[in-house]
């Protein structure tokens, strides 16, 4: 048996650590939000987080000076899925605080890991031919899961935020798939991308939040604390963090640990929020875990074995780049830090 090196070992261990403290700091997001959209409405806190966002990344950007230039400008890939980008993750934000504002916080984590299992049915370039049945018996027991915990109590019509909840899972897939799309070939950097969802979301919701400002007078220390930690940390910290810990370690055993999600949110939820778990949510809770592990295993399984079930297509000679694009493509490449692919669900930044 070939020798272990500790210190490869003890890498390996704080990537993990690094992954699963990104998977609680996305799971702990949900109380944090509902904490915030109690003192403040939900529009001025996605303001006021944003905003946070977009002044920590430009100013991350604006330490990272390259040796010839200033801050490194924006290359025209990551403008054109920056702003894109920066609409659906809004769109996603917006029904994901109303929902946790009208929900548990453990019930918003849980039902928004949907997500693992939608974002394959929409997103098909890893999937030639279609998915294989099991993926869809997965996506079934994660559907009876939804029901499980919108029963709470007992059987009754769903509560507005479980299914505000449910909605964001189905619109962040199609983000998710949509980050796949404008990505993929293209050099975009984590952080500039990043800081132009930030300006785009920051933008969107500064004029329906604006006569709600004065409100941020009245904000507490505790409510500035939330807002604080959502910016920071559930978004800037948790997306580069996640970047630099996935360029360390396996695509498998990332999505293993960043799939702790859901479990980090529900047990912040009760102990942290004081929200209990009735026997039909518990049951939910654990089918929910069970079937998106299920389902990211069957999906990871098929796209990894996409490649030989298809023929390479032959491959026509590069055409000439333009002068600028060249300009802007070299630019990225001295930045070295080009963004790994991040179709996979478990690998894409969720939380609230």
């Amino acid at each position: 048996m070939p020798p272990v090196h500790r210190g490869r070992v003890s890498d390996a261990r704080r990537t993990d650590a690094v992954l699963l403290l990104v998977a609680l700091v996305w799971g702990s997001s949900y109380l944090s939000a509902q904490t915030a959209t109690a003192a403040l409405p939900v529009l001025l806190v996605l303001l006021v987080r944003y905003a946070l966002s977009a002044l920590a990344c430009l100013g991350l950007l604006s330490a990272r000076r390259g040796p010839r230039r200033g801050p490194r400008r924006w290359t025209r890939d990551e403008l054109r899925a920056g702003v894109p980008l920066g609409v659906t993750q809004a769109a996603v934000l917006v029904l994901e605080t109303y929902g946790v504002a009208h929900t548990s916080a453990a019930n918003a984590g849980l039902i928004i890991s949907l997500t693992v299992v939608l974002t394959p049915l929409l997103d098909r370039t890893g999937h030639p031919g279609g998915l294989p049945p099991v993926f869809y018996a997965a996506a079934g027991v994660c559907v009876l899961a939804v029901g499980l915990l919108m029963a709470g109590d007992g059987f009754h019509a769903p509560r507005p935020g479980d299914l505000l909840m449910l909605a964001a899972a189905v619109v962040r897939a199609g983000h998710v798939a949509l980050v796949g799309r404008l990505t993929a070939g293209r050099a975009v950097r984590p952080l500039h991308l990043t800081a132009v969802q930030a300006l785009v979301g920051t933008a969107l919701f500064l004029v329906p939040a604006a006569r709600e400002l004065p409100a941020l007078a009245r904000a507490d220390a505790g409510t500035w604390t939330q807002l604080l930690y959502l910016a920071l940390f559930c978004s800037v910290f948790a997306f580069l963090v996640q970047t630099w810990a996935i360029q360390r370690t396996s695509p498998s055993r990332a999505s293993l640990l960043l799939g702790t999600e859901p479990v980090w949110a529900a047990a912040v939820g009760v102990a942290l929020g004081g929200e209990r778990f009735t026997a039909l949510t518990g049951l939910g809770a654990a089918v929910m875990i069970a079937g998106t592990y299920w389902g990211q295993s069957v999906e990871r399984a098929h796209r990894a074995t996409a490649p030989h079930r298809t023929r390479a297509a032959p491959t026509a000679e590069p055409a000439e780049q333009p002068a600028e694009d060249a300009e802007e493509t070299e630019d990225a490449r001295d930045a070295g830090d080009t963004e790994k692919d991040t179709r996979h669900p478990a690998t894409t930044p969720t939380g609230v």
